[in-house]
């Protein structure tokens, strides 16, 4: 019997708050700074989002990647900076473990962007198999480990606004933050002790 949370429990569970620094990487001079502070992490979140389509057949360019460590999240937005070189030798890098949740979606979406493939990630979705989690998705994982629900409401939204809202920016920085949070917990904690 695998680890599972309802629907409705995590209706009534609190919504999650991401407290750290969010920085909007949305000028290809602030792109160098922020991988140079990337690079000092062993261990980083990550995920992207694009722009919704509501036709057959038609897909947009990852609007924003979202990069994390547990006190700040950098947000590149990728329908204005382009897909910089600095950026693309991070996600292709050895030395630093990405972790994300589906990332097929994510790594499919990025070849429209780039010849280079990934490295050294790791999917949620596999790892936490191994700790007795069932549920796939990022809200039901986190709700099981973290008691808190990650809202959900600004997946739709445009990401290729001219200015991103605070809940859109809040919204990408707890997905790349809570897929690190995720993984340090396991790796230091083990598998949870009960089902709910």
């Amino acid at each position: 019997m695998g680890l599972t949370i309802t629907k409705e429990k995590i209706r009534d569970l609190s919504a999650e708050v991401f407290h750290g620094e969010i920085v909007v990487i949305d000028k290809v001079e602030d792109v160098t700074g922020a991988i140079e502070y990337l690079k000092q992490f062993k261990v980083i979140g990550f995920d992207t989002e694009t722009k919704p389509v509501f036709r057959k057949n038609v897909t947009n360019k990852v609007a924003l990647m979202q990069l994390s460590t547990l006190d700040k999240c950098f947000l590149f937005r990728l329908n204005l900076i382009q897909y910089p070189d600095e950026l693309d030798d991070l996600i292709c890098s050895k030395d630093v473990k990405k972790i994300g949740l589906s990332l097929r979606d994510d790594f499919a979406a990025l070849r429209k962007r780039t010849d280079c493939a990934p490295l050294n990630f790791i999917d949620l979705q596999t790892f936490v198999q191994d700790y007795g989690i069932k549920d796939m998705s990022l809200q039901k994982i986190y709700a099981i480990l973290f008691n808190k629900k990650i809202s959900k409401n600004q997946r739709l939204s445009n990401w290729e606004a001219k200015r991103l809202k605070e809940s859109q920016k809040m919204y990408a920085a707890i997905d790349a933050w809570a897929c690190l949070r995720i993984y340090n917990y396991l790796i230091q904690n083990g598998a949870p002790a009960k089902a709910e």
